[in-house]
């Protein structure tokens, strides 16, 4: 069984010790196994401080981001073997294509940036000089340096390339090297971009570092100038800020998080009309796009009270559609969970959401060339909250999977105080065709969400999602 290498100090180097089994999440196999035992974090820390950063510092902008094009262009042409791997990960074709392709355009949008708005030096000047004197004989200025520190990004298990990317399109950018510490499940998939990554020969040595396994003592070494960009629960993520090197050391820490995201159906959307029709189909696909599994699903369905049941129907009818089952097959529509672990998660924060809420939908879907017992699937289900104003358990608990609740609202100013339920969320959306509607509702939630997203017949066509 292969054992996945760790890429540190400039070296490909192998764990001392047992390390951890990685399943294929469709069929059960074993795939490779992850192992950081033995490893030196100190020694990694300090090669990234020292042999990455003053590389990194000796380009411009400009070079940096010719960097990232290169490399991304060079990932581009080896495709096909990452979507091979991103399969075993219970991840359909489209699934990977966002995944894969979707973290190579993180690299090639940076990479225009670079040409469009910062200039050919290794540092930034920022903003206009200000006189500080009466004569103009004292002025000040901003300039931004690069940070004489390492990144390190622990990141999630349900985006193995794009998770790595997007936060290296940036550090990259800003001159600041990197170790990428991805989840042990679907590691292999990173693994092996991250092996053609190095082997292009395009990034400068010390500039990236690869640790695949359990980060161990990593974070003991983290010092003033260091950042750790966390996502993944909460829970871990206080635990880990809360860590005396992280928090004695003033090391600036990044927590991409929790988020119960929600869509508003409009009042003026009902059945028959196009905004209708759009909810349901954007509903059903952040439901089973990974299986659920992103950060920016919709969790919370907010619609007006005498819809409740229209919308109930249509979307367990448009669930009911969904074929489930192994990404190879042409028509799957849906893969697994990326693991049973996963899986045992999603059904705890299923059974804890049934203590308050009413589960409506529970698709009993036969699998496409695939067992329930063997891989991680997991049907797509709903749940009714019919009182979201005193039963807080769908505001609180996020089942990442195929999970969502509907809950009822009666006019604009109820919508927006249950979007702010979610106590601060990556995204929300709105499905109306109301201007006077979508504005009152979307500057009311504002304050609680990151990115509104506004959607109607008008705006479908071109709009990403």
């Amino acid at each position: 069984m292969e054992k996945l290498k760790n890429y540190i100090y400039g070296q490909w180097v192998e764990g001392t010790g047992n390390g951890i089994p990685l399943y294929n999440a469709v069929n059960g196999e074993q795939v490779a196994i992850s192992d950081t035992e033995g490893l030196n974090f100190e020694q990694a820390l300090d090669y990234g401080r020292t042999v990455g950063y003053k590389n990194l510092l000796s380009m411009t902008f400009y070079d940096r981001g010719e960097m990232l094009k290169k490399v991304a262009l060079y990932l581009l042409e080896r495709k096909k073997k990452y979507y091979e791997l991103s399969y075993k990960t219970g991840a359909t074709h489209v699934d990977s294509w966002v995944d894969i392709e979707g973290g190579f355009g993180t690299f090639f949008t940076y990479s225009g940036l670079a040409k469009r708005m910062l200039p050919n030096t290794p540092f930034w000047v920022d903003g206009d000089t200000q006189k500080i004197s009466a004569n103009g004989t004292f002025l000040g200025t901003h300039i931004l340096t690069p940070s004489e520190g390492v990144s390190i990004q622990i990141n999630a298990y349900n985006f193995p390339v794009w998770g790595m990317l997007e936060k290296l399109s940036t550090s990259l950018l800003a001159g600041v090297p990197s170790i990428v510490k991805p989840s042990p499940f679907g590691s292999y998939l990173t693994n092996a971009v991250f092996q053609d990554m190095i082997e292009s020969g395009i990034l400068p040595e010390g500039a990236v570092q690869l640790v695949c396994g359990e980060p161990g003592n990593i974070l003991d070494y983290v010092q003033d100038g260091d950042s750790v960009l966390f996502t993944g629960s909460a829970t871990t993520g206080r635990k880990l800020k809360a860590l005396p090197s992280i928090a004695g050391n003033a090391v600036r820490f990044n927590m991409e998080a929790d988020s119960l995201n929600c869509s508003i159906l409009g009042l003026d959307a009902k059945p028959g009309t196009p905004e209708f029709d759009l909810f349901i189909k954007e509903v059903r696909n952040e439901m089973t796009t990974k299986a659920g599994q992103k950060c920016t699903a919709i969790r919370r369905i907010i619609v007006p009270e005498n819809l409740i049941g229209d919308v109930q129907h249509a979307l367990s009818k448009a669930l009911d559609q969904t074929k489930i089952g192994n990404p190879l097959s042409r028509e799957t529509r849906m893969g697994s969970l990326v693991g049973k672990q996963q899986y045992d998660e999603v059904v705890r924060k299923v059974n804890l959401l049934k203590a308050e809420t009413e589960l409506v939908y529970d698709g009993k879907h036969e699998l496409v060339d695939a067992d329930y017992e063997k891989g991680a699937f997991m049907s797509p289900k709903l749940f009714l909250n019919d009182k979201p104003f005193e039963k807080n358990i769908s505001h609180d608990v996020e089942a990442f999977g195929p999970v969502s609740t509907l809950m009822p609202y009666k006019d604009a100013e109820e919508a927006a105080a249950l979007a702010k339920r979610g106590k601060g969320s990556l995204v929300g959306s709105i499905v109306s065709h109301d201007n006077n509607f979508v504005a009152e509702t979307s500057w009311k939630m504002a304050s609680q969400h990151g990115r509104i997203f506004v959607l109607n017949r008008d705006s479908a066509k071109e709009s990403t999602g």
